[in-house]
Order: structure tokens, then C-alpha cells, then sequence
């Protein structure tokens, strides 16, 4: 009898389940088991008449396993997830899957088509669930993707980014309070971050959550870009997560998971004036209360007022566009108990990123 990916089985067992193992089903088609598909779930019709399709494919393993929903895009313009996806599905590894993967590249086909984050009703698609079949755009939209793909996961990573004009340092949003699991693929993910961060009324975490389904929230880089440094380690972080489940075989190089840092709260700094940004800290600096994040000035310089961070902490997301309206934010601060903890594990992250280390 041997071990392999967290599950015990002999010859004889290992058979009889390859025998027993059903086909996997999503929207109508059959998937055998050691196979995979793509499938084009109808979602709606464009003004022309023609069909628009949720993108998905599914690999069904051999052997059984959990369900693992990754799906990005749910915001249109956040496409460093679409990216994520197709290199996950690209993986030599996944010839030996445990369970199931369905993968999602695109959620959004509205918004992605237009390069925005909204549905043309202007509903944010990641505050419509559990959704309708008989509401807006964005509820039934919000419905479909739930009965027929959501409904099917046992855990689900989603891939997001900043907003337009903001970028986001890798970090992953959970609610880990009485979550262990939660709180395991959080830490096994891989990023410095860990942003215990409360649901959001009508997001597919809130829903997922609701029904006692593990989800993480993966969030880095910036709207409407590629950034390197942002997909690989979500390529890496959901191959981590694949693994603690036993859905993927254990890595033989046995790099060390990169330390985590759980932050108990996050605010933004906001600009005091309308003008010009002109910012000083970067992207996972370690600030102090009252340190000077940046300056907003009128284009003559005449008016110019400093952006102070408001508490201890780690930039965790900041804007990318100089100009400011009074009252915007500016930069994203998340609070630790441990910063320099925190700042180590920034730093560590950084140099793992920049040395290259294996999947």
C-alpha cells in the first residue's frame, strides 16, 4: 500500500475507482474521466444576434479528487487572469490530475469584449450573485455562470487585479476566522500577503462561502495589462493550492513556500486636493503613520499638499494615475500585527520572484 497526493489506495482500489469513476458533466457535455474538454456555455446575444459563450475547460483526472473552480475575468478588464489560466492549462503536470479542474479564463464576456469592468447594464457582475434568471443582465448572468459552474466546485480560486489605473502587490483576500482549510490554501498560496478580509454583500466569495465552499481571492497587477510579476506567481500560488488538496503530485525540488503575512486590516490614504500626484512610497514599502506617501499639487505648483499614510503598515495597492481628485485613494495601506514580519516577507517575495524559482 503506498501514499500519493493525501490519498491511500492499493492496485486492486486504484482499478476499481478508474472503473468506477464517472464522467464529469457541465452545461450538457460528458466529460470521461483522464480526458478534458472546452466547452462554450451560452450566456446571452449581442444587439447583432450573435451568441456570446462563456469559455471553459475542464480536465477530469483519472483518479478522484476535489473540484477546483480558477476563473478570472468576472471583471471585465482584469485580464492578468486570463493569462494565469492558460498557462495552468498548458501544464505537463496535469496529465497526473487528481479530481477536477474547470478553468474559466473569462467570466465577463461583456466586459472583456469591451475592455471595461461592468456589464453594459453598468452592473459590477461580482455583486450580483447569487443572481436571477428573471433579473437584470448582471443577476441572470450571475445565475447561469452559478448553476452551471459554481455550483459544480468543492474549492475556487478567483483571479482579480487592481482597478483601472491602480495595481494591486500579490495578496490573497479570504475570511479566515473558524477556516482552516480557508486559512491552509491561503497560506499555501504563496504571496506575502494575506488580507483576512470580510465578504462583500453579493460577490461569488460571499455565495461561495455561504455554502461552505473554500475560496480564495487572488489579487495583483493592474486592469488592461500583462504583468509578469503578477501571473507567475498566481501560476505558481494555484499549483501550490493543487497540491495541499492532493489534486497535483508533490514537487521533488521541494522549494519552500514563501512566508505569509496575515494583515488584521487595510485603508486607503486619500488625496487632500484635486491636482497632480506625485508619489514617493512604491508598491510594498513598509510606512509609518504620518509618513509622506506622496504630493498633490495644481500644474503651477502654487497649491500642494502632502498624502500621509494613516496608520503602520505595507503598500499593498496604490494608483498609477497622477491625476487626483480631493477625496480619491491613493494608496492602500494594509495593517499588521507583526510589520516587520511583513516586510520580510515582501522582500522575500521580491527576490524569489527576480531568481526565477521553480513551479
Amino acid at each position: 500500500m503506498r501514499r500519493h497526493g493525501g490519498y491511500q489506495e492499493t492496485a486492486a482500489s486504484r482499478i476499481g475507482q478508474l472503473m468506477a469513476r464517472a464522467p464529469f458533466e457541465l452545461a450538457g457535455t460528458r466529460i470521461p474521466p483522464g480526458s478534458r474538454a472546452q466547452i462554450d456555455v451560452p450566456v446571452a446575444k449581442l444587439y447583432t444576434h450573435a451568441p456570446l459563450h462563456i469559455p471553459v475547460e475542464v480536465v477530469h483526472g483519472r483518479q478522484p479528487g476535489p473540484t477546483l473552480l480558477v476563473c478570472g475575468a468576472i471583471h471585465g478588464d482584469e485580464i492578468n487572469g486570463v493569462e494565469i489560466v492558460r498557462r495552468m492549462l498548458r501544464l505537463a503536470s496535469l496529465s497526473r490530475l487528481r479530481g477536477t479542474l474547470i478553468a474559466v479564463p473569462i467570466v465577463n464576456v461583456f466586459g472583456f469584449v469591451q475592455q471595461t469592468r461592468y456589464l453594459p447594464d453598468r452592473r459590477d457582475l461580482n455583486r450580483c450573485f447569487p443572481g436571477s434568471e428573471v433579473g437584470s443582465l448582471g443577476s441572470r448572468v450571475a445565475a447561469l455562470f452559478r448553476e452551471q459552474i459554481v455550483d459544480l466546485a468543492t474549492h475556487i480560486v478567483d483571479l482579480h487585479t487592481g482597478a483601472i489605473h491602480r495595481t494591486n502587490l500579490p495578496q490573497v483576500r479570504a475570511q479566515l476566522r473558524d477556516r482552516p482549510e480557508t486559512q491552509a490554501m491561503a497560506e499555501a498560496f504563496g504571496v506575502p500577503v494575506i488580507l483576512n478580509a470580510e465578504l462583500r454583500e453579493g460577490s461569488l466569495r460571499e455565495y461561495a462561502q455561504s455554502r461552505n465552499v473554500p475560496v480564495l481571492t487572488y489579487e495583483a497587477g493592474e486592469a488592461l495589462r500583462f504583468d509578469e510579476w503578477a501571473i507567475a506567481p498566481g501560476v505558481r500560488g494555484v499549483q501550490r493550492v493543487m497540491r495541499l488538496l492532493g489534486m497535483l503530485p508533490a514537487d521533488r525540488r521541494r522549494h519552500a513556500t514563501a512566508s505569509a503575512e496575515v494583515a488584521n486590516g487595510s485603508s486607503w490614504a486619500r488625496s487632500p486636493i484635486d491636482g497632480i500626484l506625485r508619489p514617493r512610497a512604491r508598491l510594498g514599502a513598509r510606512v509609518a503613520r504620518g509618513d509622506v506617501l506622496g504630493r498633490v499639487a495644481d500644474p503651477f505648483g502654487n497649491a500642494e499638499q502632502e498624502v500621509l499614510a494613516n496608520a503602520d503598515g505595507i503598500v499593498i495597492g496604490m494608483s498609477n494615475l497622477p491625476l487626483a481628485n480631493e477625496g480619491e485613494a491613493l494608496f492602500h495601506v494594509a495593517r499588521f500585527d507583526e510589520i516587520e514580519e511583513a516586510e520580510n516577507a515582501v522582500e522575500t517575495f521580491h527576490s524569489d520572484f527576480e531568481t526565477g524559482p521553480g513551479l
